[in-house]
C-alpha cells in the first residue's frame, strides 16, 4: 500500500508540557484524510532547513509521533535540545497559524493486547510512544516502565494501572551513557508469565538492551517490539542507514 503524500497541517495550540518536551497541536486541512486511532505512530514533519545552491528553500523529513488524537486535531511531542536540529529549531519557534506538511501516519506500534505483564524501556524520544501506549492499558495491567529523560523536571504523570510501575532514570546529557538502561532491566527481578515487551531508545542503547533481553532473559525477538528512535551523533539519514545495516545481520 502506498504511503499516504503529506498534506497541509495548522499548528493550533503549543504548550511546554516539561522543560525539555513540547507538545503542538495540529490540525487543519490534513485532517480530513486522517485515519482514527492513531495514537503511537508515526508521522512526517516536513521541517524548513535553510536553502539548496539555487537559493530555494530546502526541508527535511523528521519522525515523531502522534501522542494524542481527537477528530479533527492531533498532539505531536518534541524533545527540545540547546543543541538542537532543523525540527526542534522549527518547533520551539512555531506558534499557532503556523503551517507544515506532515506525511503519514505509518504503522502503529503497540503492546501485545494478549500478555501476563507488561515491560516498557525507552528514553525521552520515545516517551510519547510510551504514554500512549500507557495509557491504552486495562486496569488490570501490571508490569514496570523504564524511562530515562534529561531531568527531574521532565518526569511525566500518567494514570497507571495499579499494577503499573515506572522506574524513571535521570541523565543530563542523553546517548551519553548507553548503560544506563539496560543496566536498570538487569536489576528487574523478572515477572512470572509472558511478557509484552515493548523498547524504543537511541541506537547503541537498543542494541545492548536487545541483546539482553535475547541472551539473558530468553526473549524471542519476535515477541517483542524493539527499535531505536535516533543515533548520538547521526543525523536522521545516517541513524536509518545504521538500522538498515544492523537489520541486516
Amino acid at each position: 500500500m502506498p504511503k499516504p503524500a503529506p498534506r497541509h497541517y495548522t499548528v493550533l495550540n503549543r504548550q511546554l508540557i516539561t522543560p525539555h518536551m513540547l507538545r503542538l497541536t495540529f490540525g487543519g486541512e490534513g485532517m480530513t484524510e486522517f485515519p482514527d486511532d492513531q495514537e503511537s505512530a508515526y508521522v512526517k514533519l516536513m521541517v524548513p532547513d535553510g536553502e539548496d545552491d539555487q537559493g530555494k528553500p530546502r526541508t527535511v523529513l523528521r519522525t515523531y509521533t502522534v501522542r494524542r488524537q481527537r477528530p479533527d486535531e492531533i498532539d505531536v511531542d518534541v524533545v527540545l535540545h540547546e543543541d538542537g536540529g532543523p525540527a526542534a529549531t522549527w518547533a520551539a519557534a512555531a506558534q499557532p497559524g503556523d503551517t507544515i506538511l506532515i506525511g503519514g501516519p505509518g504503522s502503529v506500534k503497540r503492546l501485545p493486547e494478549e500478555a501476563d505483564w507488561y515491560l516498557l524501556v525507552g528514553d525521552m524520544t520515545s516517551l510519547p510512544a510510551i504514554g500512549a501506549n500507557l495509557e491504552r492499558l486495562p486496569p488490570e495491567a501490571s508490569g514496570y516502565a523504564i524511562i530515562e529523560v534529561t531531568s527531574e523536571a521532565d518526569i511525566q504523570w500518567f494514570d497507571l494501572p495499579r499494577g503499573m510501575r515506572i522506574n524513571w532514570l535521570i541523565n543530563p546529557h542523553p546517548g551519553s551513557d548507553s548503560d544506563r538502561l539496560v543496566a536498570a532491566l538487569r536489576e528487574f527481578d523478572w515477572l512470572p508469565g509472558v511478557p509484552g515487551i515493548w523498547v524504543a531508545c537511541e541506537f547503541s542503547a537498543m542494541r545492548k538492551l536487545r541483546r539482553h533481553l535475547i541472551d539473558d532473559r530468553g526473549v524471542d525477538k519476535r515477541a517483542m517490539y524493539i527499535s531505536s528512535y535516533w543515533k548520538l551523533g547521526a543525523s536522521e539519514d545516517g541513524h536509518r542507514m545504521a538500522k538498515r545495516e544492523d537489520s541486516d545481520r
